[in-house]
């Protein structure tokens, strides 16, 4: 995959109140993503764009009909230091 496609897989982070306590008690990111992404291009997407190792992903479709990914990272990879970086914080 090259650069641009991992820009066009993740479209956008989300910043909740929901997002916010999964960031800070179980190391997991939100984003939205683009709705024909796989969960294996999700997964190369973040390692890529934020050099970190990805643990878990779950997606979801909303009911507006976005598709969500929970994106939980190894231990080693802290997620509020990638939301910092994300302007989240």
């Amino acid at each position: 995959m090259s650069d641009e496609s991992y820009y066009k897989t993740i479209i956008a982070p989300i910043s909740t109140e929901k997002s916010l306590s999964l960031r800070e008690s179980q190391n997991k990111l939100i984003f939205i993503v683009n709705r024909r992404a796989n969960k294996r291009e999700i997964k190369e997407a973040v390692e890529k764009l934020f050099n970190v190792k990805v643990e878990d992903i779950r997606t979801y479709i909303t009911n507006k009909g976005e598709k969500r990914a929970i994106v939980k990272l190894k231990p080693e990879f802290k997620a509020s230091e990638i939301a910092t970086k994300l302007g989240l914080v």
